[in-house]
């Protein structure tokens, strides 16, 4: 349905918009479906041009959806912004249950990667030992463990030796406690971890007896514990428990695996006005062709659904997930409420900027990520994936939480559309796909790969394919991605109560 000429595209044939592929200066003109418009100002790359007038309160169209309204007439050649439109949206809605046919299904395969099968069963695709603390007061102890460790074990026939800095797991109460022991869970039990040391102080309220509850099974031999408080040189004995846990990593060995073992998280950050017709679509493609493999995708950045909501649940499975998806966006919607706050005050400075004008744009654009397969579960924050196929994870847009709730729910790999770029990295390797090529060439050290060849004439099939091969060679250990070059490995934990 896209259709790109040059300097500008269009992305639905039913649009009123177009978006400019290069800046545009007041007076300059150009010529859409037989059309000459001239840019009433200067407009950058990105952004939306008015194909045709549209008058006060007609609906702004994009991706063949409205994405909110104008607030004024507005000419054809206007820039159609924030400060012409205004959102649709308001408050939480009811939803009804009309399923569409599913068009993408799992086919038999025999692809695979090279992955590290753990003693459970669990598939992993990097054999590193993670140093875990059960509150933020001892961040810095667990610093020192993971680099001195990191230094001592290099070359041993590992990954590496990491630390996860948090500020939490003391002074918490209710949610936001379980919140915290849930996703230190959730990282003791990825596979990508080898080993892991979970280190606590003694006197937090996820004090180390209580988060075991919490953990429930776990291998003696992968897993071991410290408490700071009840030993004479926690450095010294934190060393020791770690060269034990770099042994019996290095018990395995990269092993075929079948891609359907694969699990990925799908997010996107900085986002800008390429991220719904490049990026986005890219990771939607790839997706669709890991779940046809028998593999698993999770998508997640909850309030960056608002407006495109029920794109997902007519591809619930059943009526139990439709009602499961419905209940995720209200409660999120509730929370904004809760706490005094404007459901749809989004996006961001930063994707406005971009060129993203209101939250049904942003969210029109985010789902793409998504593709076009059936949504199997849904799933709250800090639980992990239970089935192959398309899942839906509780959480909110902030990049670093959301990475981190996409790792804790089991993503081997998170892949990340951005058209603006950071350079944070999650515990898992984190694929910075750019939506424009220029961003790709400014931030080589960011960017692991270029989806704004979709606008310079590459055929999306082709792209995906190429981009398919590369997870797989990144599963398999052949490649790192940029975050784990140059040591971009951070957490962040949901936090919503009081703290004591």
């Amino acid at each position: 349905m896209m259709s790109a000429i040059a300097d500008y595209l269009k992305v639905h044939r039913s649009d009123n918009v177009i978006v400019i592929l290069k800046d545009y200066q007041k007076g300059d003109s150009l010529t859409v479906e037989d059309v000459e418009l001239t840019a009433k100002e200067d407009i950058g790359f990105g952004h939306k041009l008015a194909l045709k007038p549209i008058n006060k309160g007609e609906n702004i169209m994009k991706y063949g959806y409205p994405i909110g309204h104008a607030t004024e007439d507005i000419s054809a050649g206007d820039w159609v912004h924030s400060h012409n439109t205004k959102t649709n949206l308001s408050g939480t809605l009811e939803y009804n249950y009309t399923p569409t046919e599913p068009i993408v299904k799992q086919k038999a395969t025999e692809r695979t990667f090279q992955g590290y099968v753990r003693a459970n069963g669990d598939v992993g695709i990097r054999n590193e030992v993670w140093v875990i603390n059960t509150v933020g007061c001892i961040n810095k102890t667990c610093e020192i463990v993971a680099r001195t460790a990191n230094d001592m074990h290099k070359g041993d026939n590992i990954d590496g030796v990491y630390h996860y800095p948090h500020l939490f797991g003391c002074s918490q109460l209710g949610d936001d406690l379980l919140n915290t022991q849930k996703i230190l869970s959730d990282l003791i039990h990825h596979p990508n971890a080898g080993a892991i040391l979970v280190l606590g102080l003694g006197c937090e309220n996820n004090y180390i007896d209580l988060f075991k509850e919490v953990i429930g099974d776990f291998d003696e031999k992968r897993v071991k514990f410290i408490e700071v408080q009840q030993v004479d040189d926690e450095i010294e004995d934190a060393l020791d428990a770690v060269e034990e846990l770099v042994e019996y990593a290095k018990t395995f060995k990269r092993e075929p695996v079948p891609v359907s073992k694969l699990k990925v998280g799908l997010k996107c950050g900085g986002s800008d006005g390429f991220s719904g017709i490049t990026g986005n679509p890219l990771l939607g493609a790839f997706s669709d062709k890991l779940i046809e493999h028998g593999g698993s995708t999770i998508l997640t950045e909850t309030p960056e659904l608002f407006g495109a909501e029920t794109l997902l649940m007519e591809r619930a499975k059943n009526e139990e997930v439709f009602h499961k998806i419905v209940g995720m966006v209200n409660g999120f919607k509730e929370y904004f409420i809760k706490h005094e706050q404007n459901v749809y005050e989004n996006p961001s400075p930063g994707n406005k900027k971009g060129g993203i004008t209101t939250l049904e744009e942003k969210s029109l654009g985010n789902v793409q990520k998504g593709g076009f397969a059936p949504v199997v579960d849904v799933l709250n924050y800090g639980d992990r994936m239970k089935e192959p196929g398309l899942t839906l994870l509780e959480g909110p847009g902030n990049d670093l939480v959301s990475v981190t709730a996409l790792a804790s729910s089991g993503a081997h790999i998170v892949l990340f559309t951005t058209g603006r770029g950071t350079p944070f990295g999650g515990p898992v390797p984190t694929v910075k796909i750019s939506t424009n090529t220029a961003l790709s060439e400014k931030k080589k050290k960011w960017i692991d790969f270029n989806a704004g060849e979709l606008v310079e004439g590459k055929d999306k099939e082709e792209l995906t394919d190429e981009f398919f091969e590369y997870i797989l060679t990144l599963a398999s250990g052949e490649v790192k991605a940029n975050n784990e070059k140059y040591g971009f490995k951070e957490i962040s934990i949901f936090k919503d109560g009081v703290i004591l």
